[in-house]
C-alpha cells in the first residue's frame, strides 16, 4: 500500500514541473526582443506550444505498447530538445536558427507535456481504481503551481537581468523535467490490484489538507517576499515533500496492524488462514461489491457518441482556451501597463490557477464524504 501512495506522490511531483508552458509570460517579452520578432509572431509561438498538444494521442499509443518509465523518459527528452536548443540559441551557442525553427521546437516542447501527463493519468487510474477521480484531480491541480515553482527557482539562482532570466527559464524548462522524470521512473508502474483495492479516504484527506496549505503558501509568498528570496522556494520544496507522510503513516499502520493480528492469533482468536488473507491484502467479494467495480472502459467511437464528451470538449474549447490566451500574453499586458514585476504576476496567476484546478476535485471529495449535502439526480 505504501508503494501505491508513492506513485501518487510521484505524479504530484511530475505535474508540479510539467507546466513548462505556463511560465512563458515571464520571459516572453525578452524572447521577443532577442529574436527580433513581432507581437503576432510571439503569439504564434504561444500557439505552437498548445498546438503540440494536438499530437498528444501519440503518447497514448506509446503508453499502450511501451513501459510507462520509457514513455516518461521519452517525454522528458522531447522537452530537453525543444527547450534546450532554444536555450543554446539565446546563449549564442547556435547561430543558424530561424523563427520557424523556434516554432517547431516550441511545438515539440509542448508535445512533451502530453507524454508526462499520459503517464500521470495511467498511474492514477491503475493504482487507485476506486478513487481514480480523486487521484487525477489532486495530481493535475499541481500543474497550476509549475509557473510559481519555476519563478521561485529563477529568483534564487538567476541574476536580475531580463536577458539572463529568459535564458534561465529555458534552461530550467529543459533540465528540471528530465531530472524529476529520472527520479520518478522507478515508480512508473502498477502496484495496486483492482481485486484487492479498497477506498482510501483517510490518505486522501491528509493529501487534500497538505494541498490546501500548499496553495495558501503559494498565494501568500507570491504577494510578499517573506523577507528572503530563498524562503519561498524552501517552503515550496518542504510542502512538495510533505505528502511523503502519507505512505510513511501507511507503512507504520501496516506494521502495527500485522503485530496486532499476530497477537490475536497467538491468543486463539483467529486462524493462520485468516491472517494470511489479511497479510496478502485480500478483500472479500462482498466488500468489492460494496465498493463497486473499477471505472468503465470505452472505445473512441462510443466516446464521441456520449453527451459528456462533447460537453467537456466545448467547455474546454470556449472556456479554458480564453484563459490560456490571457496568460500567454500576460507579459505584454503587464509591459503595456508599465508594470515591471511580470514574474510576480505570473506567480500570482499560477497560485490562484492552482486553487481553480483543485476546487472541483475538493468539492467532489467533500460531497462524496457527506452525500446528504449533495443534490440527488433523477433520470
Amino acid at each position: 500500500m505504501a508503494l501505491q501512495w508513492l506513485t501518487l506522490i510521484a505524479t504530484i511531483w511530475l505535474q508540479s514541473i510539467n507546466g513548462t508552458n505556463s511560465n512563458f509570460p515571464a520571459y516572453s517579452s525578452e524572447l521577443k526582443k532577442l529574436l527580433s520578432i513581432s507581437q503576432l509572431q510571439l503569439n504564434n509561438l504561444a500557439f505552437a506550444s498548445d498546438a503540440g498538444k494536438l499530437l498528444g494521442w501519440i503518447s497514448g499509443l506509446a503508453a499502450a505498447h511501451l513501459p510507462l518509465w520509457m514513455v516518461l523518459i521519452i517525454g522528458s527528452f522531447l522537452g530537453l530538445v525543444g527547450y534546450g536548443v532554444q536555450f543554446l540559441f539565446l546563449a549564442n551557442h547556435l547561430f543558424s536558427l530561424s523563427y520557424w525553427h523556434v516554432f517547431v521546437l516550441t511545438v515539440l516542447s509542448g508535445n512533451s507535456i502530453c507524454w508526462i501527463n499520459t503517464v500521470c493519468y495511467v498511474l492514477a487510474i491503475k493504482n487507485f481504481p476506486h478513487d481514480r477521480h480523486f487521484a487525477i484531480g489532486l495530481s493535475t491541480s499541481y500543474v497550476g503551481l509549475s509557473a510559481k515553482i519555476y519563478t521561485d527557482i529563477i529568483d534564487v539562482v538567476s541574476a536580475t537581468s531580463p536577458t539572463e532570466r529568459a535564458k534561465a527559464f529555458l534552461f530550467l524548462n529543459s533540465v528540471l523535467p528530465l531530472l524529476v522524470c529520472i527520479v520518478s521512473a522507478p515508480l512508473a508502474r502498477k502496484f495496486a490490484d483492482a481485486r484487492k483495492s479498497r477506498k482510501l479516504a483517510g490518505g486522501f484527506f491528509t493529501l487534500f489538507m497538505i494541498t490546501i496549505v500548499t496553495g495558501f503558501f503559494a498565494v501568500i509568498s507570491s504577494f510578499t517576499s517573506l523577507g528572503s528570496r530563498v524562503l519561498p522556494l524552501f517552503g515550496m520544496v518542504v510542502l512538495l515533500l510533505s505528502p511523503l507522510m502519507t505512505p510513511l503513516a501507511e507503512k507504520v499502520g501496516e506494521k502495527l496492524q500485522k503485530r496486532c493480528l499476530v497477537r490475536v492469533c497467538d491468543e486463539g482468536f483467529g486462524s493462520s488462514s485468516d491472517l494470511s488473507g489479511v497479510e496478502n491484502g485480500e478483500i472479500k467479494d462482498q466488500e468489492i461489491c460494496r465498493f463497486g467495480a473499477a471505472g468503465e472502459e470505452i472505445g473512441a467511437m462510443l466516446m464521441v457518441r456520449r453527451v459528456e464528451f462533447w460537453l467537456y470538449f466545448f467547455v474546454y474549447l470556449f472556456g479554458a482556451t480564453l484563459g490560456l490566451v490571457y496568460l500567454n500574453n500576460l507579459g505584454q499586458i503587464a509591459e503595456s501597463r508599465g508594470c515591471l514585476g511580470t514574474s510576480t504576476l505570473v506567480s500570482v496567476a499560477s497560485a490562484f490557477g492552482f486553487f481553480g484546478r483543485l476546487l472541483p476535485c475538493l468539492l467532489d471529495y467533500f460531497f462524496s464524504r457527506y452525500p446528504c449535502l449533495s443534490i440527488p439526480c433523477k433520470f
